[in-house]
């Protein structure tokens, strides 16, 4: 016991996983942690009785680091699915653990599944996780370092995905077979924990993938499932951005989804009046003055911008000005996706996958306008 008690307080302020061990060295627990030292301090003194017997039953306990906190969520994953440790069994049912699944085909793409199905499942499979939202992003962030498609192929057009440089052309015939299965050969191999396999292949092929790999910011694994904003799924959510160069050529966009799905026909581009300087604020201001205007427009059951507490003001200041009540949130990219709740929005649980895709789909369409316009005043 008190071998148990000198290597918590020996724990590492790092990212990493930790393994509880009976004498014979059989895993009992395997959990992981943003900060190895705090979390193990939980067991020095625990409430839960569970807790309790574990600590009491275990003779050794291990730790290791990693450099992100994706690689925890992968290795813990990995090692629960290896060693069945009797106490992560217990915490909760096999069947209802969340697994990935990439089918062994041509094209193939991942998939998640629950436990119960994963025996009909003949996909090579990785994890458990311990909840649909952790699986979600953890596929959402790796998906921007190996693209894959869950679209058509050859459909003639880029699909949505394809324009926010998450699917890598299978829709536009920019990428072959051969290629395209080479990119999720070591999707698979980083979910299994090869990750300097995974490495080496992007620093080859793919170097700006190893970039983002190397930036990547995976803290939305890490925000608390309780704090997280709910709304039912069968809603209208519009997203905005402004754009500009250098403080000129400024504009404006709106995105609208509808059920979690893009609805093109209903975004919009502002051209902005003001004279604003690259104060984005100022032309957040206005951009949202000018659609709520348009009493034509449905309004939304949900605002996203993206930004922090400064830009959720502007729509909760207008909206109280016109005596409107809709929910705004934004998505502060600067601080790690850090979501800054607005005026009228409840906290609950859900996944930030839809939330991410809005805001970045909101970015790229101001953007198409403001290359449009400085394009255009180039070639004058």
């Amino acid at each position: 016991m008190r071998k148990i008690f000198d290597d918590i307080r020996k724990a590492p302020n790092s990212p990493g996983i930790y393994v509880f061990q009976d004498k014979k060295g059989v895993p009992l627990y395997v959990g992981r942690s943003v900060n190895l030292r705090e979390r193990l301090k939980s067991y020095l003194n625990p409430i839960d009785p569970r807790i309790k017997a574990l600590r009491d039953e275990s003779y050794d306990l291990k730790v290791v680091t990693y450099e992100t906190i994706l690689e925890t969520f992968i290795e813990e994953a990995s090692l629960i699915k290896k060693c069945q440790p009797k106490y992560n069994i217990k915490e909760k049912d096999d069947r209802s653990f969340i697994y990935i699944s990439i089918p062994k085909e041509n094209w193939s793409y991942p998939r998640l599944i629950r436990g119960r199905l994963i025996f009909k499942n003949d996909g090579e499979v990785f994890g458990p996780f311990r909840s649909l939202r952790i699986a979600k992003s953890i596929l959402l962030i790796l998906r921007k370092v190996f693209p894959y498609s869950s679209c058509k192929l050859d459909l003639g057009k880029p699909c949505f995905h394809r324009q926010i440089d998450l699917c890598p052309g299978k829709c536009t015939g920019e990428i072959t077979k051969n290629e395209y299965n080479r990119i999720i050969k070591y999707l698979r191999l980083f979910l299994g924990g090869e990750k300097e396999k995974s490495v080496r292949f992007l620093k080859k092929y793919y170097p700006k993938r190893f970039q983002i790999l190397e930036m990547i910011d995976d803290s939305l694994l890490i925000v608390n499932e309780d704090n997280l904003p709910y709304w039912p799924k069968k809603m209208r959510i519009e997203g905005y951005d402004i754009s500009h160069f250098a403080g000129k050529e400024t504009v404006g966009s709106m995105v609208v989804f509808k059920d979690g799905e893009p609805d093109k026909k209903e975004y919009r581009l502002f051209k902005i009046r003001g004279d604003f300087h690259g104060d984005d604020i100022g032309a957040l201001r206005e951009v949202f003055e000018r659609r709520i205007k348009h009493s034509e427009w449905k309004m939304p059951d949900l605002i996203l911008v993206d930004g922090g507490k400064a830009q959720v003001n502007v729509f909760d200041k207008i909206l109280l000005e016109n005596k409107i009540k809709i929910p705004v949130l934004g998505i502060a990219k600067n601080s790690g996706d850090k979501l800054v709740l607005g005026k009228y929005l409840k906290e609950n649980n859900t996944s930030l996958e839809t939330l991410i895709l809005i805001r970045d789909e909101a970015h790229r369409f101001s953007n198409s306008l403001r290359k449009k316009i400085y394009k255009k005043k180039m070639l004058r």
